[in-house]
């Protein structure tokens, strides 16, 4: 039977079915609709089913062979719909038999059948994981809705002319969506150009966007491209459109709409073969109403809007964007931390105001801290930590406790040979060291706890000293002869503070 539709590469609905009455009622229907179709019997099906890329649907009708069990089995990718088949119950239990056909066909049911079978291609699981492991879609991972629906809107327009508007808050990925979707364009082997709208002087735009003739202005020693020119033939990329300047948007319309623009100082028109993606954290429909920007620019750009969602509206993703970014770190700095399940946990409780930038930062924090070591709860910094998880405190022999507690007294003096050479010419020093060994006291017969009575002492002589200086740290820290940064470490262990007056 000829198939012209499939050589156009059509999408193309098969109607198997040995009874030809039937067959071409159903095509008339089919026809009516609209939809291309291709009547077929059991036997010329397999040979179509090959082709399954041109395949929308298969309808299989009547009194169908055992061999229609094994074709279903045999492409799950492909959605049937059955109409009046004497044994459906042998193919109800197949999740690819997604429907049947009321008798007589009913085009409210018939519509919104080939509908499901739209979005049954649209969602295959298969082109989700080929999108999530492609290198094109860097930061775009994971498994949640509005992320799957990102980068199935990203795959339609990219084939086409079409300008985009991207949306979203900062920090959320909308240069790495402008860039997949240059990609994956006809336009990938020619330019990608970025340019911060809101990062460039308002005066210095026009030049920077458009160049400029030799002599334009002051300082314009030289004939200048624009990004414009750099970006012909591929993609120019409006970061912050919102913050672009009154008069900028109006030029900045003119060439979208004349293809043409004209350099600084320049008389000459410059033909523009670009594509125009613009994106902006900004509500631009709010900035219309108050005069901020230009109605008419806004619907030149937003011919198909793609909205890139807040971290927090997807935090199942987190795991996977853990896992994608530290790969990438590790690829660029050959180093690697790793998070407890815990951490993961207290992660996705986070609010996350700074998107997928805030991650990357704190992925980047971890890494310096804690490389090539696993990150707990305990170790995120506070304002990570949403769940209550016991820090892991380990226990040491006596032995190190009690060097630890010495270490700790003695931490910050000084007893090398010219100190006491010189403590003996004055005796200041051991006049302090015999009226705090007097202090001390002789070893009782029962024993002491050493760590304890250490720490006591420890303590005592830090308030002494706070108090002698009236808790002025640096001059405390100065008459006990250790860093000032070391007694408030020792201050914030025992919860000294100054008392309340």
């Amino acid at each position: 039977m000829t198939d012209t539709s499939i050589l156009h590469g059509h999408k193309q609905i098969l109607v198997v079915d040995n009874d030809n009455a039937r067959a071409h009622q159903i095509a008339t229907v089919f026809s009516f609709v609209g939809e291309h179709y291709t009547l077929c019997s059991q036997e010329e099906v397999s040979n179509y089913l090959k082709q399954s890329d041109h395949i929308l649907s298969v309808v299989l009708c009547g009194d169908l062979s055992s061999l229609t069990e094994k074709l279903v089995k045999d492409n799950p990718a492909i959605p049937f719909l059955l109409h009046e088949v004497v044994d459906a119950n042998a193919l109800n239990h197949y999740v690819n038999v997604i429907g049947s056909l009321s008798t007589p066909l009913n085009y409210a049911q018939l519509t919104q059948m080939i509908h499901h079978c739209h979005q049954y291609h649209n969602k295959l699981p298969r082109q989700g994981a080929k999108l999530a492991s492609s290198a094109l879609f860097r930061s775009l991972v994971g498994i949640s809705e509005p992320m799957t629906q990102v980068r199935f809107l990203i795959e339609q327009v990219a084939k086409t002319p079409a300008s985009v508007l991207v949306l979203g808050e900062s920090g959320t990925g909308k240069e790495v969506v402008a860039r997949n979707i240059h990609n994956l364009s006809e336009r990938s082997d020619n330019a990608f150009v970025p340019v911060n709208c809101g990062a460039i002087p308002a005066e210095l735009l026009e030049s920077e966007l458009f160049g400029h003739e030799k002599g334009a202005f002051t300082g314009a020693i030289s004939t200048r491209k624009g990004r414009f020119e750099l970006a012909e033939g591929g993609t120019l990329f409006l970061d912050e459109i919102g913050d672009m300047p009154q008069p900028m948007q109006v030029k900045l319309l003119r060439v979208l709409q004349e293809r043409t623009f004209e350099r600084v100082g320049g008389s000459k028109s410059i033909k523009a073969d670009v594509r125009i993606i613009a994106a902006t954290h900004q509500q631009l429909e709010d900035m219309i109403k108050t005069g901020d920007f230009r109605e008419d620019l806004f619907y030149r750009l937003n011919v198909f809007p793609i909205e890139t969602p807040a971290l927090r509206e997807r935090k199942e993703d987190i795991p996977l964007l853990l896992k994608e970014l530290l790969t990438r770190f590790e690829h660029e700095q050959g180093k690697t931390v790793r998070f407890t399940e815990k951490a993961i946990e207290s992660l996705m409780e986070h609010p996350w105001a700074g998107n997928v930038r805030e991650l990357s930062n704190l992925i980047e924090r971890m890494l310096i801290m804690y490389g090539e070591q696993i990150v707990d709860v305990a170790e995120l910094p506070n304002k990570y930590q949403h769940i209550d998880v016991e820090a892991y405190e380990p226990e040491y022999p006596e032995e190190l406790q009690e060097q630890d507690a010495i270490n700790e007294l003695f931490s910050g003096f000084d007893y090398d040979e010219e100190s006491c050479e010189e403590n003996d010419d004055n005796g200041s020093n051991l006049i302090g060291m015999e009226e705090t060994s007097s202090n001390t006291g002789l070893l009782p017969d029962e024993g002491i706890n050493l760590k304890e009575h250490l720490a006591e002492l420890e303590v005592s002589l830090i308030n002494q000293s706070l108090e002698k200086h009236d808790w002025v740290v640096a001059r405390a820290a100065e008459t006990l002869g250790m860093r000032r940064t070391t007694l408030v470490e020792k201050m914030r262990k025992y919860d000294l503070q100054k008392p309340s007056e």
